[in-house]
């Protein structure tokens, strides 16, 4: 930052007297600038203050109840993710300054609970504290950007945020009784509205057929087949040693799950069209078109960009941005479509400056509404597949994403910088954050190249 307010005192010294246009000093000074070095989007922290991402993973995702992860206890989920963190990074557990776990369905003080219990089983010492976050289903990604911010105040310089979520140990049911107060209150009233009821609503609002829905089905299926079979999950993947019991016996097999075991590579659309609707009779979301119903955990270890460099530990990717935002709870599943171009304008960008997105597909008629309503080109999202063939632990899709998301940056390399993880929220509400390949930045040159440069200095040419 120093560089660049020298750089904007020289530049200064060219503007006044000698110039034929009246400078007043009052109105000339350099400063430190919001975009960073010149940059054509906006940064706002210095280059080595930068929260980086150094390492995110996963488990595989499970069908609840029937899946891989039907036995396992959900801190068992959690735990290896976390492990893999420290071993993969070679990091001190003790410099952790605290752990973040989404999650949703579990009772807040359960979960609380199994979170710290599985830091234990992990190996971190019991001063690295830990904590969960429920934003439904951004939780995950909520936990990501609560240990960015944490970091970017200065609480602490390494962080790590979490998603976890086992719906065969807690499924989604209402406990207790409802306020009748709900009822003087429609948009109260909408909170309780089962999601598949919000689903229909977006469809019929606007307009999207089950034909579309049932082929975004299909196409998240093949992409998602395409990306186990050529192996592009395997950098995210953390295999779970656990154990599967057998309903009618009680006999216990000892198992290592290491696939995503929800994706149907021959799904097709003559298939689908066969499903009933599961929650309107004469509706258009059904078993095949909505979200699977999972089992699984992710953790993302976050860092300043500093202390990453100082250790010598390679960046994955570069957290720029989060937004989260209200909607009509009635058609919570158009969250996306507003969260997205804030979460993108924060960052100085425009929608054409994404390279990638993955995009919840918390049900097909939301997810193909989104796409459409921000005119995305469908080859940039969920390139690898997403909810209705990977499936939905509700508190770590988040994390999942992340993992998803900087995994397949890496790969593709210089040609995508920049990319958006959004869901929808039940209740109404869309979360987006924006981050960049770990590569793709340095100290002075941050910029995408721009026709008119004004009086930008040379770095950012």
């Amino acid at each position: 930052m120093e560089k660049a307010i020298n750089r904007q005192k020289v530049l200064l010294q060219h503007l006044r007297p000698s110039s034929s246009v009246p400078v007043h000093d009052s109105s000339l000074s350099a400063s430190a600038c919001l975009a960073g070095d010149s940059a054509a989007y906006q940064r706002t922290s210095v280059f080595e203050d930068d929260v980086v991402i150094v390492a995110a993973y996963r488990t595989a995702l499970c069908k609840s109840k029937r899946g891989g992860f039907k036995d396992t206890h959900p801190d068992d989920l959690l735990a290896p993710v976390l492990k893999a963190l420290i071993e993969k990074t070679d990091l001190n557990p003790s410099e952790v300054g605290d752990i973040v776990v989404g999650s949703v369905l579990a009772p807040g003080s359960q979960r609380a609970s199994e979170c710290r219990m599985a830091a234990f089983y992990a190996g971190f010492p019991e001063i690295v504290p830990v904590r969960t976050v429920n934003r439904q289903c951004s939780s995950g990604l909520q936990a990501v950007a609560d240990v960015a911010a944490a970091i970017r105040a200065g609480f602490y310089d390494i962080g790590i945020g979490a998603g976890l979520e086992s719906m065969t140990a807690n499924p989604m049911t209402w406990e207790g009784s409802v306020n009748p107060r709900a009822k003087m209150f429609e948009q109260a009233q909408n909170c309780l509205l089962p999601m598949g009821i919000t689903s229909e609503n977006v469809a019929h609002r606007f307009g999207v057929t089950r034909e579309q829905q049932d082929q975004a089905a299909v196409e998240s299926h093949r992409k998602a087949a395409a990306a186990t079979a050529s192996g592009r999950f395997k950098d995210e993947i953390i295999p779970v040693s656990t154990k599967l019991v057998d309903p009618k016996t009680g006999e216990e097999k000892s198992v290592t799950i290491s696939v995503d075991d929800g994706i149907r590579p021959n799904a097709s659309l003559a298939d689908l069209a066969k499903l009933k609707p599961v929650f309107k009779k004469d509706g258009s979301t059904t078993a095949g078109n909505a979200s699977q119903v999972s089992d699984g955990a992710g953790a993302v270890l976050l860092m300043k960009r500093s202390v990453a460099t100082k250790k010598g530990l390679p960046i994955l990717g570069v957290f720029r941005t989060f937004a989260a935002v209200g909607v009509d709870p009635a058609i919570m599943g158009v969250g996306p479509a507003v969260a997205i171009p804030v979460a993108v304008k924060a960052a100085g960008l425009e929608l054409d400056d994404i390279d990638l997105f993955e995009i919840n597909e918390a049900f097909a008629s939301q997810f193909v509404y989104c796409r459409n309503k921000l005119e995305l080109d469908p080859e940039k999202v969920n390139v690898n597949g997403g909810a209705m063939a990977i499936g939905h632990p509700l508190g770590a899709t988040g994390a999942r994403s992340v993992a998803t998301l900087l995994h397949e940056m890496k790969r593709r390399g210089k040609d995508c910088r920049f990319g958006v993880i959004s869901m929808c929220i039940g209740t109404g509400m869309g979360a987006a954050a924006v981050f960049e390949r770990g590569d793709a930045a340095d100290e002075l040159c941050n910029a995408r190249k721009v026709d008119n440069h004004n009086l930008m200095s040379k770095d950012a040419l």
